[in-house]
């Protein structure tokens, strides 16, 4: 077989694991989108699976490719990216996301990436071939994306309070009930919006390394688009249950209109991050926004022991990431 043919089959191998690894977000993050709605018992879990993949799939049509082009363009040096590299980072990512979701533990799919292509790309020509600037947002958006979560998460829910200091609580959890779906939906949206384009970057950078696509391109081909979303949309119909009963229920309990000021908090965040290009973590967004609705009641209403495993596990899923995609990455130069 020529280098031609074989280059091909190598692409389309890793092609089908960047899916692989979309459908894992989707699987991973569902709890991101649902835990809320589920754990208030607004939605049944069939319910809200069926409600949050919907709309992971219609943020297609909403979201420009921002945050694609920053993980395509933005975090390594034209000509650095090669199949090895990919390989690599890829592996690394979907390590990390299987031992979290196993352990339960809401860490990052999105940093996983970030963190695989860094290993991967510094196991082949070392940290002076990765841009600054897109590696430095990136690490910035892990303290920025839960921290205006946490700021809107509990403005939003003084808010909600002081306007709705007179009403009956009976009649405030009957109109958040309904209200909630609105809030949820548009979480699900900034969850598609945000965590399939970074799939269709990784995709991207593949095809451009490999001649498929050319550099000058502004936007990556269609069928990589629709198969990004239809993955990250298959992925969420098959939940994460280990992780919902974390954010629903072991941080802090929720009631709808703690709901709904969560996933509002944390959908203006995401929306703020795809418009600008920043890949941010929906598992930190949320996080920082229902830890923002619980202290707004009392500091013991927040399970910090619970919310401090949590920050442990994003401190480490850039390195761990990264780390075993430094191995992959040599593991591949003898399979490819």
């Amino acid at each position: 077989m020529d280098a031609v043919h074989t280059t091909l089959w190598v692409v389309v191998l890793l092609v089908a694991l960047a899916l692989l690894f979309d459908f894992m977000n989707g699987f991973h993050d569902a709890a991101n989108s649902i835990a809320t709605v589920v754990s208030t018992g607004v939605l049944k879990p069939g319910q809200a699976i069926l409600f949050a993949a919907f709309f992971n799939v219609v943020a297609i049509f909403v979201f420009q490719l921002s945050v694609a082009a920053t993980v395509g363009k933005g975090i390594v040096q034209p000509g650095v990216v090669d199949t090895h590299v990919v390989f690599g980072a890829l592996l690394g990512a979907i390590t990390w996301n299987v031992l979290t979701w196993y352990y339960g533990i809401p860490s990052s799919s999105s940093h996983a990436l970030i963190g695989g292509i860094v290993g991967a790309v510094i196991a082949k020509s070392g940290a002076g071939t990765l841009i600054s600037t897109g590696i430095l947002r990136t690490v910035v958006f892990i303290f920025v994306s839960p921290l205006l979560g946490f700021l809107l998460g509990s403005a939003i829910m003084l808010a909600v309070a002081w306007a709705f200091r007179r009403v009956r609580p009976s009649r405030v959890d009957k109109w958040f009930r309904r209200l909630q779906l609105v809030s949820a939906g548009a979480y699900s949206l900034g969850h598609g919006g945000n965590d399939a384009q970074k799939t269709i970057g990784i995709i991207w950078m593949l095809l451009i390394s490999t001649g498929y696509a050319a550099t000058a391109d502004k936007s990556p081909p269609n069928w990589v688009i629709v198969c990004c979303y239809a993955s990250i949309g298959l992925g969420t119909l098959f939940g994460g249950w280990r992780i919902v009963k974390t954010m629903g229920q072991r941080i802090t309990k929720l009631k709808p209109v703690g709901g709904f000021c969560a996933e509002t908090g944390g959908a203006i965040t995401l929306f703020l991050a795809t418009a600008v290009g920043i890949p941010v973590s929906t598992t930190h967004t949320i996080t920082g926004a229902i830890v923002g609705v619980g202290s707004t009641q009392r500091a013991s209403a927040v399970r910090w022991g619970v919310a401090g495993n949590i920050v442990w596990a994003w401190i480490f899923t850039i390195p761990a990431s990264a780390f075993v995609a430094a191995v992959a990455y040599w593991v591949s130069l003898q399979i490819f």
